[in-house]
C-alpha cells in the first residue's frame, strides 16, 4: 500500500467523525449556526497538516500485530484510525490555542484559525471544543474496551504535560519583556519535552499499544525511554527549521526570534557567544521589526549554528540508534515501532 493510499484511507475516516460529532450536537438540539461552526472549526483545524501524529497510531499497531492496514478488519481500522484522529484533534486543540498565545499569522499555508473573519476570541472556546471531542469518541467507540480507561488517563496526563511545557514556555519567554538571562539549554529541554515529545511521540505508541495489549510498565518506560529524546530531538530540529528554513519548507512563518522564543538556537548562541554578539542578541533578540530578526539571523549564521546542529544530529541519533538495539521484544514490542520514528525524523526538512 503506498504512502498515498495509506492516507488516503485515514483521511476517509475523518467525515464519519465529523458526522459522529456532528449527531451529538444534534441531539442536544443545538441551533443550526453552532452546529454548522462546529464543523467548520473541525474541517479547518483538524486534517489539514501532515498526520503525522494520527498515522503513527495506525502504523505502531500494524507492526506490532504484523499487519499491514489492508489487512485490518473494517471495524479494527476504524478503531485504531479514530485514536489516530484523537491525537490530531489534541493537536489541533493545541495549535489553535498556541497561535493566539504568539499571535501567529498563517499555520499549515493558511491564516491562523483565530484571523478569520468574525473568528477572533471565539477560537478560545472553538479550541476547548476540539479537546472535548476526543472524549466523545472514545466513550463512543471505547467504552466496553478493558483499556478504555487507560486511553482516558493516558491522554489526561499528556494533556497537561503539554500545558505544562507551554507554561513554562511562556513565562521563560515573556514576548514583550526580553530577559535572555532567563534561558538555558536546560529549560529549553523540559520545555520540548513536556510541549511536544509526550502528545507528538509516546502518546501515539502508548495508545497503538493499550489496543494491542501490550501495557506493561516495562514495556511502556522502554518507548519512553527512547521516544521521549527522540521528540526532543524533533523539536531541536523544529527550532532549527524555524530560522533556518522557508515558509515554503516548514508550511508556516517563522516567529521565534520575534517572539523571543526559548529556542534550541538562541540558547546555542548564547554558550558560543563573545561579550560583543550577546549585546547584538540583547538589542535585538524579540524584537518585532524584521532587521532586528535579520541581524540575529546573520549573528547565528556567523557563530556557525548549523554545524553546531549538524553535529548535534548525528550525536543524538547515534545514541538513539543504541538504545533501540537494546530493546527487549519478549513482551511483544517491536524494536520496528522505534526505528520507523527515527527513520521519518532525521534529516528531515519541513
Amino acid at each position: 500500500m503506498s504512502k498515498e493510499a495509506v492516507r488516503s484511507r485515514f483521511t476517509s475516516v475523518f467525515p464519519q467523525l465529523v458526522e459522529e460529532l456532528k449527531e451529538i450536537l444534534v441531539s442536544y438540539k443545538m441551533p443550526q449556526e453552532a452546529i454548522d461552526w462546529f464543523v467548520k472549526n473541525l474541517d479547518y483545524n483538524t486534517p489539514g497538516g501532515k498526520l503525522n501524529r494520527g498515522l503513527s497510531v495506525v502504523d505502531t499497531y500494524c507492526i506490532l500485530n504484523k499487519t499491514t492496514p489492508t489487512e485490518l478488519s473494517d471495524e479494527e481500522y476504524l478503531k485504531v484510525s479514530l485514536l489516530g484522529w484523537c491525537v490530531e484533534l489534541l493537536q489541533a486543540y493545541f495549535l489553535v490555542a498556541d497561535d493566539m498565545m504568539d499571535q501567529s499569522k498563517t499555520r499549515r499555508g493558511q491564516p491562523c484559525w483565530y484571523l478569520n473573519e468574525g473568528v477572533g476570541n471565539i477560537a478560545i472556546n472553538d479550541s476547548f471544543m476540539l479537546e472535548g471531542a476526543i472524549y466523545i469518541l472514545l466513550k463512543k467507540h471505547f467504552r466496553a474496551d478493558k483499556y478504555y480507561v487507560d486511553l482516558l488517563d493516558l491522554f489526561h496526563e499528556v494533556t497537561f504535560q503539554t500545558e505544562l511545557g507551554q507554561l513554562l514556555d511562556l513565562v521563560t519567554a515573556d514576548e514583550y519583556v526580553v530577559d535572555l538571562d532567563k534561558f538555558s539549554l536546560e529549560k529549553h529541554s523540559f520545555i520540548v519535552i513536556f510541549k511536544t515529545a509526550y502528545y507528538s511521540f509516546y502518546l501515539p505508541v502508548a495508545l497503538a499499544m493499550f489496543m494491542s495489549g501490550i501495557n506493561s510498565d516495562e514495556d511502556l518506560k522502554q518507548v519512553r525511554d527512547v521516544l521521549i529524546p527522540l521528540g526532543e530531538y524533533f523539536q531541536v530540529q523544529d527550532d532549527f527549521l524555524d530560522c533556518f528554513g522557508t515558509p515554503e519548507q516548514i508550511g508556516k512563518i517563522g516567529t521565534d526570534i520575534k517572539d523571543n522564543k526559548c529556542s534550541w538556537v538562541v540558547n546555542q548562541a548564547l554558550l558560543h557567544a563573545t561579550k560583543e554578539q550577546r549585546k547584538i542578541l540583547d538589542d535585538n533578540y524579540g524584537k518585532k521589526d524584521d532587521a532586528s530578526e535579520q541581524v540575529c539571523k546573520d549573528l547565528f549564521k556567523e557563530l556557525g549554528i548549523e554545524k553546531i546542529y549538524n553535529d548535534y544530529e548525528e550525536s543524538v541519533v547515534g545514541t538513539l540508534r543504541e538504545k533501540i538495539e537494546k530493546i527487549d521484544e519478549s513482551r511483544g514490542l517491536k524494536k520496528e515501532v522505534l526505528t520507523s520514528f527515527l527513520n521519518k525524523v532525521y534529516k528531515r526538512s519541513k
